[in-house]
């Protein structure tokens, strides 16, 4: 039997599927209730302020990020993601959701200032004036949906502060959502996360 293109495209096809536990069977794209598969977690009827809907997943398998916010040289500031059970998709990526993948958005005091497809990002000074403001970063899947774990958001939040001689960092940065400690001595991690798996940028 002679080998072409297409025939080793179909196999390598259905062994794909055969590993993400799925076969090249029409029916088994669909489960019992006839609805398919969610890719990744369950979405719930809860939506955050920008309707999206969040989509539950077991904490022991959910992502978490961490949030550091640093002043730099010149009066802007670094912000730095710590991430568990979570990597970053690539520009271009397919609009699905993946389990453990997606993008960052960054808010500043509640009003979406990027979206994030790598761990850091730049503030400029200009962009926060003085007083004390909220920088919180929140995990989304390519779909646009929202982690969340018990039908809270995957986030964290760092408080800066500015004065008017140069900014300095609040004492809210965080680090992990489990190791976030605010103002009050609470947890400011904000939403919910994952406290175990491995740190993927």
């Amino acid at each position: 039997m002679s080998w072409t293109r297409s025939m080793i495209t179909a196999l390598a096809v259905c062994v794909a599927l055969l590993a993400g536990s799925a076969g090249c069977a029409p029916g088994d794209a669909r489960e019992q209730d006839g609805k398919p598969p969610s890719p990744a977690g369950e979405l719930l009827d809860a939506r955050d302020e920008e309707g999206r809907p969040y989509r539950e997943v077991d904490e022991a398998d959910a992502p978490a990020v961490g949030v550091e916010v640093a002043p730099d040289a010149d009066g802007g500031w670094d912000v730095r993601l710590t991430v568990r059970n979570f990597r970053f998709s690539p520009d271009g990526a397919d609009g699905r959701a993946v389990a453990g993948r997606g993008l960052a958005h960054l808010a500043l005091n509640g009003r979406r200032v990027a979206l994030l497809r790598t761990p850091e990002y730049h503030l400029p000074g200009h962009s926060v004036p003085r007083g004390t403001h909220h920088v919180t970063v929140r995990l989304h899947a390519d779909d646009g949906s929202v982690w969340a774990v018990d039908g809270e958001p995957v986030e964290s939040t760092a408080d800066i502060t500015v004065s008017d001689r140069e900014p300095a960092p609040g004492p809210g940065a965080t680090a992990p959502p489990e190791q976030a400690r605010g103002t009050d001595g609470r947890d400011r991690g904000g939403g919910r996360g994952s406290p175990g798996g491995d740190e993927r940028a």
